[in-house]
């Protein structure tokens, strides 16, 4: 396997070490990387020239990403146990959950890990054995050697279309009613552990085996042994039709969270002096396990030449970077982290020493932070129509669609935020998002920022940003008499909702 790489895309491979330097480090696992604080209750701040960053630069450079329109939700830093930037960009705010992608996928093989620490299962168990009770099409000797850990590693021999075309994959699974039950009929194509395939289906299915394992859900067992025990309290995770979290994708973490799973790996797995995940899977999960393009991949991380770290669409990452004793983590919409790189490239004048303090620099730096998340001024909010007192309150009912939306219900008080609460098909529990009507977006609980206006008498109008999957979606909605019709264009959406009996 290749085991020194350039890596642009990673914190680590862009500093300017040199090449006696690098020789003389031990394996990237076994830098020793001391917490100077825990940061199960918040994280320990550093100033950036305390870590060697010139705070000047940083600002700098958080400006001509601005300027250049790169599409960054945020991006963190911790270094040497300590955040020394924390940057959000207007309407998110790094205190919000943000969807993560396929970074799930390195959270979901480490639940694996976890439960099979346990003893709740067996990694080099059969994948078949975890569903004796379903009947399996397409089934051969291939299959039957497929392992849990070959599902892990992304080399378990399904049809699939891999790097290129994985979103057509899972979106022929999800097009079904079970999707573990489609996951699993896929016919074969190699023998497991032969050659590495990027396989969103096959993630999900270590869903399936862990809730089968441990009689819990992913988010539930995350929430016990994973989450608390790290201080991150607030998750969300969308499942399957059948309950099954999603093991490919859909996690929503906070930026300061998500860093907290990388300062996790970044020690080995050990948190505050007690083991959360075995040290031996740690090292194992961020040694290249197989070739897989311009890096390796591991167990569920990929795998560069100083640095490994856990990839989702659109720039959601964590990058650990064990040299350095640092871990980054930016979240986006099609952002290309090779931006993010050059500013901490240019920031990190000293790798090894403190710079001398620079106050001015300092203010400089906090002051574009506030800047980049401020949001514009409150306007004036329009008298609301007697539509808006009229419906208030009410529930409307959908049919079943591909939406997923079962039921809406508005809240209008006269005052500058409506309230909608949404419940959706493959959730328990309805969500309530916060709408400004004051031009002014607002944070939900569940990763989205929302605005909207009354268009006229019967016409609501809000948009809706996904933070890490659609931006600026404009949802249209008209109340008719006990009919609520709710359209949004750039998603050729159009459902009718009825009022719903007394």
């Amino acid at each position: 396997m290749r085991r020194r790489r350039l890596l642009v895309a990673s914190f680590a491979a862009i500093v300017l070490v040199s090449v006696a330097a690098l020789l003389l480090l031990p394996p990237v696992l076994k830098r020793p990387s001391p917490a100077a604080a825990w940061p199960t209750e918040s994280w320990q701040t550093s100033t950036p020239e305390e870590q060697g960053l010139d705070s000047v630069k940083l600002a700098e450079g958080l400006q001509a990403l601005a300027n250049q329109g790169v599409p960054l939700d945020s991006v963190l830093v911790v270094r040497n146990g300590a955040m020394v930037l924390d940057a959000s960009f207007y309407p998110y705010n790094s205190t919000s959950p943000h969807r993560l992608a396929s970074v799930t996928k390195s959270v979901m093989t480490t639940l694996i890990a976890i439960a099979a620490d346990q003893g709740k299962l067996d990694l080099d168990a059969p994948m078949l054995s975890f569903f004796p009770d379903r009947t399996i099409a397409n089934l051969d000797a291939r299959k039957e050697h497929i392992t849990v850990r070959h599902l892990t590693g992304m080399v378990n021999g399904y049809q699939s279309g891999c790097i290129g075309k994985d979103e057509q994959t899972l979106d022929a699974m999800r097009s079904q009613p079970d999707w573990v039950q489609a996951a699993l009929d896929r016919p074969m194509v190699l023998e497991p552990g032969v050659r590495f395939c990027y396989d969103s289906p096959g993630m999900h299915l270590l869903s399936a085996i862990l809730q089968q394992a441990t009689g819990m859900t992913a988010l539930d067992f995350a929430r016990q042994y994973l989450f608390e025990p790290l201080g991150i309290h607030q998750a969300v995770w969308r499942h399957d039709p059948q309950g099954f979290s999603r093991g490919w994708g859909d996690l929503y973490l906070a930026p300061g969270d998500a860093a907290r799973i990388g300062f996790l790996w970044l020690n080995h797995g050990v948190w505050d002096g007690k083991p959360i995940v075995s040290a031996d899977w740690v090292e194992e999960s961020v040694e290249a396990q197989t070739e897989a393009g311009s890096d390796d991949y591991g167990y569920g991380w990929w795998v560069g030449s100083d640095s490994y770290y856990a990839l989702g669409r659109g720039g959601q990452r964590i990058s650990i970077n064990p040299p350095l004793n640092a871990v980054v983590v930016t979240t986006g919409l099609g952002l290309d982290y090779d931006d993010v790189a050059r500013v901490l490239l240019s920031a990190l004048t000293d790798e090894g020493n403190p710079l001398p303090p620079n106050p001015d620099g300092l203010a400089q730096l906090q002051a574009m932070v506030a800047s980049l998340a401020a949001a514009p001024p409150p306007q004036p909010v329009p008298s609301l129509p007697e539509t808006a007192r009229t419906v208030s309150d009410k529930v409307y009912v959908f049919e079943p669609n591909a939406a997923g939306v079962e039921t809406m219900r508005f809240e209008f008080n006269d005052s500058a935020v409506a309230t909608l609460h949404i419940l959706l098909s493959d959730n328990e529990e309805m969500f309530a998002w916060p709408i400004g009507l004051d031009g002014v977006y607002r944070l939900t609980s569940t990763g989205e920022a929302v605005r909207g206006s009354w268009t006229g008498p019967l016409a609501f109008v809000f948009e809706l940003t996904e933070f890490g999957e659609y931006a600026d979606m404009r949802y249209e909605v008209r109340f008719e008499g006990d009919r609520m019709l709710l359209t949004a264009p750039a998603l050729a959406l159009s459902l009718e909702g009825r009022l719903q009996a007394p």
